[in-house]
């Protein structure tokens, strides 16, 4: 008997045997569904969480610090030597050295100075981080400019998008933080500070300044710093975040300056060609670790977020495991009602089994029919799981729109990968059922069956 006898006899009986049919398709279809669905949600969360992760976590870069004193043996003192300490300095020629390791598109010195008060011309004021670093380098690391460009006059600043939010009068801020803590409920003031925190202020070509309070509490302001340029808007990210992520970049020289002016420091650390950290730009996330593997052998340190991104891999796979394996148990609950039907089949069409065998059907033939009757049941079941899916799918990303500001582009997506493996599980799943019926079949006495019937 060929295949395709073995098809056409097995679909014969499932387009016959409707209410069967529905009922282990309609099981079928709901472990199906839930296997999509899990790893549906699975990979779209990761997906939206790892959007905001590198929003501000850059996993194409390396942060590179010098190694004072890590690469002394074992029994050496406690006080690392200053040959020690020379070796694992973080020099130009090192910098010069990264800029020609192979992947590495971009190295900039990125100095933290620390958070600090800014305060524009009309009084408005919000706490930003300062960066000292070349300017030019800006767009190399991926930064598009919004307003302006990058400028070698002195006193010249880079502010990203997030630094033009949420800026206010000291006065005004006080104000409605205090009507806000009398009338915690109030959405009417809620609205307005959700307002204030979005609205952008024009910064582009004004003059700010930055203030600092020394370990004496003594208010310490910077000279005026121009704004040369703002940086654009980063894609998938709301101003309400953008608003609590401000940064100022300033020159090296500037950063210097500053520290005398704000921190009572001379800014040694960059003197004499030397670095406290320098940030490495990689051609693509997947060249990181090797890129390392190469800047640790300049003896130095390396740190890179990779280790988060991992750590976050690991926590949704369990999450999708866990996810999937209640789809696998729907489907063996499911599978249980295959076996009932496909056995009480076996039952009411034994006559039909007694006349085949008669006609020289043999017991692999018979075997091998009902086997193809119960995949056909769960293909049938996995492709109206897949329908589900799509039609849950598009309700909660409905859902999420409704209750969404507009800002955020979260949604839930079905990975091509999910189709095949909900299909693959509800076929083998109705094959598995089907063997016990179909083996039982194939045992079935022909003459007894037809003097039965």
């Amino acid at each position: 008997m060929r295949v395709s006898d073995l098809t056409r006899l097995s679909w014969d009986q499932v387009r016959r045997r409707k209410v069967v049919t529905m009922l282990c398709a309609a099981g079928l279809s709901i472990g199906c569904a839930a296997i999509i669905l899990a790893m549906s949600i699975g990979e779209s969360t990761q997906k939206i969480v790892e959007t905001q992760l590198t929003s501000y976590l850059k996993m194409d870069e390396i942060t590179v610090m010098p190694d004072n004193g890590a690469s002394a043996g074992p029994g050496s003192q406690s006080t690392a030597s200053d040959e020690v300490k020379n070796r694992g300095k973080l020099s130009d020629q090192k910098v010069e050295i990264m800029r020609n390791i192979k992947h590495v598109k971009a190295v900039a010195a990125m100095q933290q100075l620390s958070y600090m008060q800014m305060t524009t011309t009309d009084d408005k004021q919000a706490y930003a981080e300062i960066i000292g670093t070349d300017l030019s380098s800006l767009e190399a690391f991926g930064n598009t400019y919004w307003q302006g460009s990058a400028s070698d006059a002195p006193n010249s600043v880079v502010i990203s998008y997030g630094t033009t939010l949420g800026l206010m009068n000291q006065e005004e801020q006080n104000k409605l933080f205090e009507a806000m803590n009398l009338n915690p409920g109030d959405s009417t003031l809620q609205d307005q500070y959700m307002t204030m925190m979005t609205t952008p202020s024009a910064l582009y070509q004004k003059q700010i300044q930055l203030v600092n309070y020394d370990q004496d509490n003594k208010k310490r302001i910077s000279e005026a710093l121009r704004v040369v340029g703002v940086l654009k808007k980063p894609k998938g990210v709301s101003d309400m975040q953008l608003s609590n992520d401000r940064k100022i970049y300033v020159s090296i020289e500037t950063a210097n300056s500053l520290r005398e002016q704000l921190m009572q420091s001379s800014g040694e650390e960059t003197a004499n060609g030397t670095y406290n950290q320098v940030t490495v730009k990689v051609d693509a996330e997947e060249n990181v670790k090797q890129v390392e593997e190469q800047i640790k052998k300049l003896t130095l340190n390396t740190q890179s977020n990779l280790l988060q991104k991992e750590a976050l891999e690991e926590q949704f796979a369990v999450f999708k495991s866990i996810a999937v394996g209640a789809g696998v148990f729907i489907l063996i609950i499911a599978s249980i009602s295959i076996i009932v039907a496909m056995t009480m089949s076996t039952y009411q069409r034994r006559r039909q089994i007694g006349i085949m065998k008669v006609l020289g059907a043999n017991l692999a033939q018979i075997r091998n029919m009902f086997i193809v009757e119960a995949a056909l049941l769960g293909l049938l079941g996995g492709l109206l799981g897949v329908l589900f899916s799509y039609w849950i799918v598009w309700g909660i990303n409905a859902l999420i729109l409704s209750m969404s500001t507009g800002e955020e582009n979260m949604s839930i997506f079905i990975p091509l990968s999910a189709i095949p493996v909900g299909l693959a599980f509800a076929v083998m799943t109705g094959i598995i059922s089907g063997i016990y019926p179909a083996v039982s079949a194939s045992r079935t006495d022909a003459l007894t069956a037809i003097k039965r019937d």
